[in-house]
């Protein structure tokens, strides 16, 4: 395949977005479906809120926590067998899901094997967008994620219709028919090969941290075998480090960390809107049109702040844009416990669905910015590996809180509070880092040429260097030799 300089931004590109979309759909959009089933298995097992919600946790978590292991097939096999290869299994762990007999079965099905599907095609097929576009880079994700607002607004209904009709077996039998569409999916995914993501054997062998024995040794085995070379312990340890030396990175290391906080605070919504909902007296079909609006108003966050975040105006302040959809979020889950009718819920589901969408758009856009284009899909795989432990802990905590204080006051509070969190800790970090780098332009600024006469009437300037701050002082032997030069 050829290689290009740069992204196309376009072409192809647009069917790799049709790709992702229909991904979205099949991932995000069923996983957040289950929230409906949840009242039918909690009555069908004769389980408590706590117990129930680890099936909606498991496969949130499985999700997120083997996103590592859909970038690492990605990046050394193909996009297309991985996101294939989840299509499968995803579809699998729902068929075999409408057999279950306890909890602990739909725990291995619904939860472990359907989420490990969704961990290979999910971050692989949003990390190919980024690879396909850069001008156009928040429009072309706002499209393709919003997917899951779209696949909300349509299956929420569409999921409660079939459960009315061929009860909840019935319902994930379909369901893992309709997940197949994956193995579509990931046809479309053709890998693009760019100039920048390849370095060839002198680049690595000019790397200062390598150690000189090393590229001698390196060096002989070029001579000797390609073969050997290629496959040489050395480089190999080379390229997985390369892969993932974002880690070390400060700004990646304050998106990890508000990711942590962001993750815990969204996923109980998702769980126990339809829920509580029902125990504030709606009815089953408002409580699933609840859903559908979310799921709609979700496209136009995506898809709208797509647009403008890619504006010279705003392109700049994208990760501004982020925390403040994420801390919108958070304001909406705390006022959520006073919405005790379905007239209330209903601009709710509005509101939080706009941020929802906004914030989940960006979060491809901004870990871009922060680690760059070449290590983006091991990046997205460690960012959406960090959603795993919250989305594991929340909903059951959520629901030990339901159980203990007998209302939903507590659970969306913490909700609210965590995302309020997450927002503001970016935001310190953005002024932390907004007034070093005045800082050091004042300092840049104040250090101007200096210039010394010697005794001999040799003449010395000292330049201060803005980067390593050391002294380079260039020595002119007399006055015409410095004029030379």
């Amino acid at each position: 395949q050829a290689r290009l300089a740069g992204p196309p931004d376009g072409g192809w590109g647009w069917m790799i977005v049709a790709g992702c979309f229909l991904v979205t759909i099949c991932t995000r959009a069923v996983t957040r479906c289950i929230s409906i089933f949840f009242v039918e298995f909690q009555a069908y097992f004769g389980q408590d809120y706590a117990r129930t919600a680890w099936i909606h946790s498991i496969v949130d978590c499985a999700t997120m926590l083997c996103a590592p292991l859909g970038s690492l097939i990605s990046n050394h096999v193909s996009c297309q067998v991985g996101i294939m290869l989840g299509g499968l299994l995803a579809s699998a762990g729902l068929i075999l899901s409408s057999f279950a007999t306890s909890l602990e079965h739909l725990y291995l099905s619904l939860g472990v094997l359907t989420g490990l599907g969704f961990a290979l095609c999910y971050s692989p097929a949003i990390a190919m967008v980024g690879k396909y576009f850069n001008k156009r880079k928040a429009l072309a994700y706002g499209i393709a994620m919003s997917g899951s607002g779209i696949g909300t607004f349509i299956l929420a209904p569409v999921v409660q219709l079939l459960i009315e009709q061929f009860s909840w077996r019935g319902a994930l039998l379909i369901l893992g028919g309709f997940v197949l569409n994956l193995c579509v999916c990931g046809a479309l995914m053709r890998p693009i090969a760019l100039k920048e993501h390849h370095k060839t054997a002198s680049e690595f062998l000019e790397q200062d941290y390598v150690p000189e024995a090393q590229k001698q040794d390196l060096k002989q085995m070029s001579i000797c075998s390609p073969l050997i070379k290629a496959w040489s312990h050395e480089c190999l340890c080379y390229c997985s480090w390369k892969e993932y030396d974002f880690l070390l990175m400060p700004g990646f290391m304050v998106l990890a960390v508000s990711v942590l906080f962001m993750a815990y605070g969204c996923s109980p919504l998702f769980v126990y809107l339809v829920p509580y909902a029902l125990s504030i007296g709606v009815s089953h079909h408002q409580a699933a049109f609840l859903m559908s609006i979310l799921g709609v108003i979700d496209i136009i966050g995506n898809i709208t702040f797509g647009w403008l975040t890619d504006r010279r105006c705003l392109k700049k302040h994208r990760d501004f844009c982020y925390l403040f959809a994420v801390g919108m979020d958070g304001l909406c889950c705390l006022f959520l416990p006073v919405l005790q009718n379905f007239p209330l819920l209903v601009p709710f589901s509005f509101t939080f669905g706009y941020f929802d969408g906004a914030y989940v758009t960006l979060i491809p856009v901004v870990t871009a910015d922060v680690v760059g284009t070449s290590s983006l899909s091991s990046a997205l795989g460690v960012v959406y590996f960090l959603h795993a432990i919250p989305y594991l802990v929340s909903p059951p905590v959520a629901g030990w809180l339901v159980d203990t204080t007998g209302s939903y006051t507590a659970s969306f509070l913490l909700c609210g509070f965590s995302m309020m969190f997450s927002s503001t800790l970016l935001c310190f970090a953005r002024l932390a880092k907004k007034i070093k780098r005045t800082h050091l332009r004042s300092l840049t600024n104040d250090t101007g040429t200096k210039q010394h006469i010697w005794t001999n009437g040799a003449i010395a300037y000292s330049v201060t260097a803005e980067l390593d701050q050391k002294e380079v002082e260039f020595l002119a032997t007399d006055t015409n030799s410095y004029s030379n030069r």
